[in-house]
């Protein structure tokens, strides 16, 4: 495997810059400044913005898109960059809503990301569960994804808004990334119970992860969030695992060492 270091810098909420070599993705883009917004009856409260804005971001290789339906994942300006981009990885069912550059990748589903240098990533597709079980007809179809170099998924794993359950710890059994990126918060918009991973599902996933790096985003800058980064990295060090998640501070880029 490459050298190359891998770099993540935190923008907000589930939005995170990858840097590797010369490639540039985006997860799940959203920009519109902090409100309130209503969607389909529901009200959902932003409480702060972006740390970087789209003109500090600049080009991109590719959005990995985790699903379209939700506004804390794709927002009206997140919306209205994605003709730019080269290419948008998506769920197959928000690629038929979203049409022109928006690539369908079913869970296990493989392609290949082309970089202008030459450069290439393998890029699958991974099972997500947007709640508890049963919630897929509310909640919609979820992916998640996984990088490869090499390999399929050696590099990194982005598991989109999902709980942790069977499909996730698949994800565990068929890759050995050298990070996690959690997308955690323990969202509660609808009521008492969890659509994206708490402390529990971040311990988990470290467990079953032991040689990745974990980072955990998409756990600030919404009203509905009922657990912090502050909190989750509380969880860690009373287990007795504090090393095995890395604080991510928005704004500042996180370089993760990727050995040859």
């Amino acid at each position: 495997m490459s050298s190359t270091p891998l770099k993540l810098t935190l923008v907000g909420g589930p939005t995170v810059l990858i840097e590797f070599g010369s490639m540039r993705l985006l997860t799940d883009p959203t920009f519109d400044p902090p409100g309130r917004y209503e969607v389909n009856s529901l009200r959902f409260e932003k409480t702060s913005g972006p740390a970087l804005s789209l003109a500090e971001i600049g080009e991109l290789d590719a959005v990995l898109l985790s699903h379209d339906q939700h506004i804390d994942n794709l927002d009206s300006a997140g919306r209205a960059m994605l003709p730019s981009v080269g290419r948008t990885y998506t769920t197959p069912s928000g690629a038929s809503r979203l049409g022109g550059s928006a690539i369908g990748l079913a869970p296990w589903e493989s392609c290949t990301l082309r970089g202008a240098n030459g450069e290439t990533l393998l890029v699958t597709a991974t099972p997500a569960r947007h709640g508890p079980i049963g919630i897929e007809p509310i909640s919609g179809e979820v992916v998640g994804f996984a990088l490869g170099v090499d390999r399929p998924g050696d590099l990194l794993y982005v598991t989109g808004d999902t709980v942790w359950y069977e499909g996730t710890a698949e994800v565990a059994q068929r890759f050995s990334p050298k990070a996690v990126l959690l997308f955690a918060g323990a969202a509660e918009p609808r009521g008492r119970y969890h659509m994206t991973m708490g402390s529990e599902g971040a311990l988990e996933a470290a467990h079953a992860f032991p040689k990745a790096t974990i980072v955990a985003a998409h756990n600030e800058g919404w009203g509905h969030f009922s657990e912090s980064q502050e909190q989750l990295v509380d969880v860690f060090a009373q287990l007795r695992v504090p090393d095995r998640l890395v604080p991510f501070e928005k704004g500042k880029a996180l370089v993760i060492p990727v050995p040859g």
